[in-house]
């Protein structure tokens, strides 16, 4: 019996402790409306008395005129910027040969010239009251300039990045941080954004630290950015390095650098990593699955780059399409045609199936074009004709000779077989042979020099349907002519 009781013990100890934490846990989850309730109502508070504070202050004389003078800046920055815009225009058109990135921050300033202004205009009226009155202060003027500094700061540094999302994303959270921190509101909505939180086990997440980690990830990748473009020039402009191995660095390096971002990023934030590593195994297995072919192209990609089997420039039939390599991305590679369409062929594609690269190891290609002759025409002066005519086309190369051979009597012609290279397969295959075949045409035409065809007679048997009509519509014909 004793056995038993000690199972019943067990069940019912564990069964208590099991209800104690979900006690513990709906407890938290009641109180979670209330602790962001009392967060926000502290927030509404201090925002109730600074809007209170400010009325006050803005119904004093001195501080009632500084907005009237904050307002008279930005109508003389907006007149200023009317009237010297259209001069700043025409003397930029005039520096046409600047650096695009002189020219790039030109422009900004140009479209926020009335931002610049008022900054201006406010910091200079800052000077002048404090002159005129040291004891009356300028409090409402400072607090505007320092507003209107930051927020164009801001603008100007945010048009380096590139990405409008990103740029957007940066440009508002920016503002609205520093007019935060302008008017001592910091540590208030810090508290309130604190409070609006998730508690999952271990794992806190508030929109605070949400709204962090944006920040310092959307820095992180403005920096790594940054790097993978230097790098990327640099490596490009490498000629040691080959092509297909310059993509290769291209993309190691940008995984690289994006890699850093996100991990340092987080780590940042105070997120543990560690946590991720079962969830990236589970996320791995599932991808396996269901992105065969994803990963598939991913790998090919890799191994096309290492093994430089194909690089951007080569030129290669892969099926009927036939056109040069553009670039080589991570899951397909862009290949041109002559006619302008652009083919996205999968890296795996590349691996498995025939390619023909006519550019591999070098960039001569043999072309042969078949033709015959009568019987009647001299074999070696055909020869010799065929290779002076090949020879004197733009593009066939000299070395190697272009060579003519016989390969066959046919039955109406003497077979035979031209062979020149060329080093520009780019530029098109069906082109040259149609140069060649008129080439040969036209000396074969002055040599007199025929090229055969097939000729047919036809018969008609005695005794069959078509040679009876034909005798009877004789007949007819001669007996209508005697009446």
């Amino acid at each position: 019996m004793e056995p038993e009781t000690e199972g019943e013990e067990a069940e019912e100890t564990a069964a208590t402790e099991a209800a104690e934490t979900a006690e513990e846990i709906a407890a938290q989850a009641a109180e979670a409306p209330e602790v962001i309730a009392a967060a926000a109502s502290d927030f509404g508070e201090r925002l109730v008395n600074d809007a209170e504070r400010v009325a006050q202050g803005v119904m004093q004389p001195w501080n009632a005129w500084q907005l009237l003078i904050v307002l008279a800046a930005f109508v003389l920055a907006h007149l200023g910027r009317v009237w010297l815009a259209p001069k700043l225009h025409d003397w930029m058109r005039g520096r046409a040969s600047w650096p695009r990135w002189r020219m790039r921050y030109a422009v900004t300033l140009h479209r926020r010239l009335r931002a610049v202004l008022f900054v201006a205009l406010l910091w200079l009226l800052v000077g002048v009251v404090r002159q005129v009155d040291p004891a009356g202060g300028a409090g409402v003027l400072r607090i505007a300039a320092n507003l209107a500094t930051g927020w164009l700061f801001v603008a100007l540094v945010a048009r380096l990045i590139s990405n409008p999302l990103l740029r957007g994303i940066v440009r508002y959270g920016a503002w609205t941080w520093i007019t935060l921190r302008i008017l001592d509101l910091t540590e208030e909505t810090a508290r309130l954004l604190d409070s609006l939180a998730i508690q999952t086990g271990d794992l806190r997440l508030s929109v605070l630290l949400v709204l962090k980690a944006a920040l310092v990830l959307g820095v992180a990748f403005f920096v790594a950015r940054l790097l993978a473009r230097s790098s990327a020039h640099r490596i490009e402009s490498n000629r040691e390095i080959s092509p297909s191995m310059q993509v290769l660095a291209v993309k190691l390096s940008q995984l690289l650098f994006y890699g850093i971002a996100v991990f340092v990023g987080l780590r940042a934030v105070g997120v543990d990593l560690t946590g991720l590593a079962v969830l990236s195994g589970a996320i791995g297995v599932g991808l396996g699955f269901g992105l065969q072919k994803v990963v598939s192209n991913l790998v090919s990609g890799l191994i096309i780059l290492m093994d430089k089997s194909i690089k951007p420039g080569d030129v290669i039939s892969v099926g009927q399409t036939f056109g040069w390599i553009s670039t080589l991305g991570a899951r397909y590679a862009s290949v041109v045609t002559r006619d302008g369409k652009e083919y996205l062929i999968p890296n795996e594609d590349l691996i498995t199936t025939q390619v023909v690269n006519w550019t591999h190891s070098n960039n001569s290609v043999r072309i042969d074009i078949d033709f015959g002759t009568s019987y009647g025409d001299d074999p070696h002066l055909v020869r010799r004709v065929a290779v002076v005519a090949a020879g004197g086309c733009d593009r066939v190369l000299a070395q190697p000779v272009p060579v003519c051979h016989i390969t066959a009597f046919g039955d109406s012609s003497v077979d035979y077989t031209l062979r020149f290279w060329i080093d520009d397969a780019k530029a098109g295959l069906v082109n040259i042979r149609g140069d060649v075949f008129l080439a040969l045409w036209d000396a074969f035409k002055s040599e007199g020099i025929s090229i055969p065809f097939p000729q047919r007679e036809v018969r008609m048997l005695d005794g069959s349907a078509l040679r009876v009509a034909q005798t009877t519509a004789e007949v007819t014909a001669r007996e209508g002519g005697d009446r």
